[in-house]
C-alpha cells in the first residue's frame, strides 16, 4: 500500500511571526503501522491531533513515562521522542521560538524543559476552544485562521532578556562562535551566561549549538535527499561524516542513514517539499 500525504502550510499573522514558524497541517494515511521519531529541534513543539491522541512510547525526559496526548506542548530537548502510529496521522503542528514560549504559552522554554505537557496545562481554557474549533472546521485555511485568532488574543509582551536573546541567536546560527566569545560579547562571564541561558531555554549553550546543527543537517537531507552524508557534514559544520554519525546517534538514537531508510512519514513541519497548496482536511 502506498501512503498518501495531504495538508497545507501557512505563515501566521504578521504580529505572530517572531513567535512561531509556519503553521503545518497534515493528514497522512495508508502507511504501514510503525514508529515515527520526533527529532530534537531549536523550537518548542505544539501539536493538536485531529483523529486520535498521539501515542508517545518514549519521551525525551528520563523521568517522564510513555503516554498519549490529544493536544500537547513540549520544550527543547536533546533526544528524540518515539511516536507509535497505525499508519495514519492527522493534525496541526506549530514550532515556537523561545520568545514565542513566553508570549504565547506564558512561560519561558526552561519551564517546560524536555517534558511533554497537555496543552491545557499551558493554555488553560484557550486550549479547549482551540482544539474544539479546529476539529469542527473542515478546511486548512479556516483552521489556520482560528490559530491566528486565539494566538493573537493570547500574545503578551514578555520578551526574553536581550542579552539572552542575542546569545541564543549567535549560538544557534551557522558558524556559531565559542560560548566564551559570546559571553564576552554581551559582557557576562561564561559561568553566568551558562546559568542564565540554561534557566531560560532549558538546555545549555553547547547543547543548543548541537541541536541547531543537527536540525540543519536533518533539513538539508530532506531538501537534498541525493546529497552524500559527507557533503551534509561539511555543509552543516561537522568535523567529518563520522562526527555527523556520532551526533545523530547521540541526539536521534539512530545514524542518519538508518533514519533515511526507516522514516515513513513526510516530516511536514519543516519539509519544504510538502504540498502547501493542498486544501484537503
Amino acid at each position: 500500500m502506498t501512503g498518501v500525504s495531504q495538508g497545507a502550510r501557512a505563515l501566521p499573522a504578521p504580529p505572530l511571526r517572531s513567535f512561531l514558524g509556519p503553521y503545518a497541517g497534515y493528514r497522512l494515511s495508508g502507511y504501514p503501522p510503525g514508529v515515527h521519531l520526533g527529532m530534537p529541534a531549536p523550537e518548542l513543539t505544539v501539536v493538536v491531533s485531529l483523529d486520535s491522541p498521539l501515542a508517545v512510547t518514549a519521551t525525551a525526559h528520563p523521568e517522564q513515562p510513555a503516554g498519549a496526548w490529544g493536544a500537547l506542548a513540549s520544550g527543547l530537548a536533546t533526544s528524540a521522542v518515539t511516536i507509535a502510529h497505525d499508519g495514519t496521522q492527522h493534525g496541526v503542528q506549530l514550532a515556537l521560538t523561545p520568545a514565542g514560549s513566553r508570549a504565547l504559552l506564558g512561560a519561558p522554554a526552561g519551564a517546560l524543559g524536555a517534558w511533554i505537557v497537555d496543552l491545557r496545562d499551558v493554555l488553560g481554557p484557550d486550549a479547549r476552544e482551540l482544539t474544539e474549533r479546529i476539529a469542527a472546521e473542515p478546511g486548512w485555511p479556516g483552521r489556520f485562521a482560528i490559530l491566528d485568532e486565539v494566538l493573537l488574543r493570547r500574545a503578551v509582551d514578555d520578551a526574553v532578556d536581550r542579552n539572552l536573546a542575542r546569545a541564543w541567536q549567535r549560538l544557534t546560527s551557522p558558524g556559531a562562535p565559542r560560548v566564551a566569545d559570546v559571553a564576552r560579547e554581551i559582557g557576562w562571564s561564561r559561568r553566568h551566561l551558562v546559568g542564565r541561558f540554561t534557566a531560560e531555554f532549558g538546555v545549555g549553550p553547547k547543547d543548543a549549538m548541537r541541536v541547531a546543527r543537527f536540525h540543519r543537517s536533518k533539513g538539508l537531507q530532506q531538501l537534498c535527499p541525493s546529497m552524500t552524508l559527507a557533503d551534509v557534514a561539511a555543509r552543516c559544520g561537522f568535523y567529518d561524516q563520522a562526527h555527523l554519525a556520532r551526533e545523530w546517534r547521540a541526539l536521534a538514537g539512530v545514524p542518519p542513514s538508518r533514519w533515511r531508510a526507516d522514516e515513513q512519514f513526510p516530516l511536514v513541519q519543516d519539509d519544504a517539499r510538502f504540498d502547501g497548496a493542498s486544501s484537503g482536511a
